[in-house]
């Protein structure tokens, strides 16, 4: 099995790290192909870089879909927790895509009544609240919680962002009752277990939870609909540079 993981940034460094996370989850069989995009962002802070990343973003989805990718891929994962062109990326692909925030919202409702999120900024929060609710798991979220660090300090030991992020966490299970813990970053990726020892609840990190779902969507042989808004784009012309990412068939 190929999983396709996809950072929707170009930070390349947060790639690697991305990967690192998956790969330590992954079932043996199963190969992580990452890709960093290739247009758009450093980070994805809000929703104006949300905007500017769906080319990149897209145009990695397609290429994959249209075995750029070495021996195709069976899933996508899209490793933004803002769930950065799911929906759109979901009709492009005809192999199924798993968003880390969706993921990670859906694993901590298996195991906690109720779930706090702690992510990077407070721009962010908002995008977040959004996706609970277009999710039905808002009521199962205590609250969302930004630690004012910024994506890009995660890739600097001495920024001081894993005790930022610790601090939130506690405050999150003292004051909001959280009994799991959701990062919301996946530049987070590589704190979750040794947060969830700190704090002695779960901590759950979106890109182990993407791989491991979009490895049972696999092996159980289920793709993405396509009798409703995921069916194929219809052909057109896409006018300027948007013509670079027309979607196959066009």
């Amino acid at each position: 099995m190929r999983i396709h993981l996809v950072n929707p940034n170009t930070t390349r460094s947060m790639t690697d790290k991305i990967a690192a996370a998956a790969r330590a989850v992954a079932a043996p069989g199963t190969d992580i192909v990452a890709a960093t995009s290739s247009m758009g962002p450093a980070s994805i802070e809000g929703y104006y870089d949300d905007a500017l990343a769906l080319p990149g973003l897209l145009a990695a989805i397609a290429e994959a879909e249209a075995g750029g990718v070495a021996g195709g891929v069976d899933a996508h994962v899209i490793a933004c927790f803002d769930d950065t062109g799911l929906d759109a990326a979901r009709a492009l692909a005809r192999a199924p895509v798993v968003g880390i925030g969706e993921a990670g919202f859906h694993l901590a409702s298996l195991i906690a009544h109720r779930f706090a999120v702690v992510t990077t900024l407070s721009r962010s929060v908002a995008v977040i609240e959004a996706n609970l609710q277009r999710y039905g798991l808002d009521r199962r979220c205590s609250g969302v919680r930004a630690s004012d660090v910024a994506v890009l300090e995660l890739e600097d030991p001495a920024s001081g962002a894993r005790e930022r992020i610790s601090a939130e966490i506690g405050r999150a299970i003292a004051q909001d009752r959280a009994e799991a813990i959701v990062l919301g970053c996946a530049g987070m990726a590589d704190l979750a277990r040794a947060l969830a020892r700190e704090h002695g609840v779960p901590v759950i990190d979106g890109v182990a939870g993407a791989v491991t779902l979009a490895e049972a969507l696999v092996r159980v042989g289920l793709a993405t609909s396509k009798a409703g808004p995921y069916a194929p784009p219809r052909a057109k012309a896409y006018a300027g540079r948007l013509a670079d990412f027309a979607p196959p068939g066009n």
